[in-house]
């Protein structure tokens, strides 16, 4: 059986943290939650939404999939796990904001570019990053000489824009949008540097939202405080 200590010794940290040091919050929580934003980020483990945005609990909730995809508005009798927490999100818990996180190094976009056909990538991976598919294409037709790696950095942020347009063909989505009771917003983390950039729509660029870390940087405010 593989060691799991360091899994226990975490939920020994976290009582004692929330339900010892912090149990006030703990308290509120009880009774029901009020997230003020949804937020749809990847499986990959290097990019943990909550310790990103070091959040307590209750402030997100949270969605995970491979390469933080949302598929177009279909209702059919398919099984539909991410539009049911869209639903749930949107229509029940009321939150005000809905993020996309997208990143740099992403393997199911570094798929996605890499594969000639959804069989490609085993039973269920291909088509589901498939829904960018659009986004690999514009890619491709704007950066064809590129290296693979730019190629790919550049289709993780056409993907988020993806997800963006694949959310307004939720008419319950749409309908808040127009009356601004729910506002969109598409963030790409670097895994290397640290630095977060948002889509701006009115340049249709990502943009700087947190510069990447540096060491000097704190020193200097430090010395200045």
């Amino acid at each position: 059986m593989a060691d799991v200590t360091k899994f226990l010794d975490g939920i020994e940290d976290f009582q004692q943290q929330h339900f010892g040091d912090n149990s006030e919050l703990a308290n509120t929580l009880i009774d029901g939650q009020k997230p003020q934003a949804l937020l749809i980020g990847c499986c990959d483990s290097r990019v943990d939404p909550a310790v990103l945005l070091n959040c307590d609990l209750g402030d997100l909730f949270i969605l995970r999939n491979i390469a933080n995809l949302v598929p177009p508005y279909l209702n059919n009798d398919d099984y539909h796990g991410v539009s049911s927490s869209l639903e749930y999100a949107v229509c029940h818990l009321e939150v005000s904001d809905i993020i996309i996180l997208g990143h740099s190094e992403c393997g199911g976009i570094e798929a996605l570019m890499e594969s000639t056909d959804k069989g490609d990538l085993g039973e269920f991976i291909g088509k589901w990053v498939n829904i960018a598919a659009s986004a690999r294409d514009k890619v491709l037709a704007d950066l064809p000489e590129a290296p693979p790696d730019k190629q790919a950095r550049a289709c993780e942020k056409e993907a988020i824009l993806v997800s963006l347009k694949n959310l307004m063909t939720f008419p319950w989505i749409k309908e808040r949008v127009a009356k601004g009771q729910l506002s969109l917003h598409g963030w790409y983390y670097n895994i290397k540097t640290g630095q977060l950039c948002y889509y701006n729509q009115l340049t249709g660029e990502f943009e700087i939202l947190v510069s990447r870390y540096s060491p000097v940087d704190r020193t200097k405010s430090e010395n200045t405080a």
